[in-house]
């Protein structure tokens, strides 16, 4: 992720107050007496069974649905006393499947909101470039890409640009990531995270996936039928008490293992592992590597790892090694770690930076520390 200016819309809080919403001609509401308050700033999880109301609630917010009753507040404005399409330009919206626009290039996609606003051309094509670089897709070679060109995980990535374009307080997420790999999947929740971290954006974010709501939320609201509050509160204090059968059965019973989820791997040790770059010498390498090495491209960024066998008699690093499965980031969690290293012959994961340079490795050894130690503290 780039350095951008600094000067971007900080969240704001978002007030529900006894919101409902009934379609007529069914008896029951869909969502019945809702409230909840989620602050500045955060990402708050919408995590439920499917039907249970967490979509139609969350639409609510920027009037998709319009409530039948209550209150909704954002950054203090009744959201109910603006202009509907007013208040949507303010609050950028990514779902499932992107949702872009399929005759339109990425570049204009994301360009929409801007230029409903008003704005001048040369203020969008700067601001186009200056989120796509944010999102991970280089604009010279993305802008003038059509959706159909990219790959689900990169049609993602545009879409949160398009979401964030005209720098909106809010931004509402309606399973994201639900139709991507679930390691592309991995990625893009680990770079949602950069992104909050530099933006500081209000983030409501609907899922199924508790596993994702436990990596993401700062706050998670548990909903059941009807859209009824189940549970509100950090993803720590619910794994370790549940309020309700409701709640425990939703968590299931891998409880444990989703403590993995609440630590980051910039919280354990990092070990090194010899480096060096494609252009470097073959023999020198060889003389620093005890068991495996890594080899880098010219921007730090790991491309293979190798080990004393494939170095002998190469003539160049940039055509030995064995190119890595999953890598993983100091954002990702223990849990991400764990699924990286299973999927590697080293029993290690190699971690990179949130912009994709080396950073070192995690291993097996230290996982299982931690997951002791995590046992040990819930004891």
């Amino acid at each position: 992720m780039t350095e951008h200016s600094h000067t971007d819309t900080a969240g704001v809080d978002i007030v529900l107050e006894n919101v409902e919403k009934r379609y007529a001609g069914q008896k029951s509401a869909a969502v019945q007496d809702f409230s909840l308050e989620i602050p500045a700033g955060k990402i708050v999880i919408f995590v439920g069974p499917s039907g249970c109301g967490k979509t139609t609630t969350m639409r609510m917010i920027n009037r998709l649905i319009e409530p039948t009753g209550g209150k909704i507040s954002i950054g203090g404005q009744d959201a109910l006393s603006i202009n509907a399409n007013e208040l949507r330009r303010t609050i950028g919206y990514s779902i499932q499947q992107a949702g872009l626009f399929p005759h339109m290039t990425i570049a204009q996609n994301v360009a929409t909101v801007p230029k409903l606003l008003g704005w001048k051309r040369p203020r969008v094509n700067d601001r186009v470039d200056e989120m796509l670089d944010l999102v991970g897709l280089d604009p010279a070679q993305y802008r003038d890409r059509y959706p159909r060109q990219l790959s689900g995980g990169q049609q993602q990535r545009a879409g949160v640009a398009r979401a964030l374009a005209a720098d909106p307080p809010v931004l509402l997420m309606d399973e994201p990531f639900g139709a991507v790999d679930p390691i592309t999947r991995g990625v893009l929740q680990d770079e949602l995270m950069g992104l909050q971290t530099e933006l500081g954006k209000t983030i409501v974010f609907v899922t199924h996936d508790f596993s994702e709501a436990v990596k993401l939320g700062d706050r998670i609201a548990i909903l059941g039928n009807q859209s009824s509050l189940q549970q509100y509160d950090t993803p720590e204090a619910i794994l370790a008490n549940p309020a309700n059968d409701t709640v425990a059965k939703f968590i299931g019973s891998g409880a444990s293992l989703q403590q993995l989820q609440l630590q980051r791997v910039r919280d354990v040790d990092i070990e090194q592992r010899p480096t060096a770059h494609e252009t470097d010498s073959v023999t020198e390498f060889a003389s620093r590597i005890d068991s495996w090495g890594i080899i880098l491209d010219a921007r730090n960024r790991p491309v293979r790892w190798t080990d004393k066998s494939h170095l002998t008699g190469a003539a160049s690093l940039r055509d030995v090694g064995l190119p890595f499965g999953e890598l993983v980031t100091t954002q990702s969690t223990l849990q991400d770690a764990l699924e990286a290293i299973l999927a590697e012959r080293m029993a290690s994961a190699v971690v990179t930076t949130p912009r994709g340079q080396y950073h070192g490795v995690v291993t097996i050894e230290t996982l299982v520390g931690a997951i002791s130690a995590i046992r040990a503290e819930h004891q």
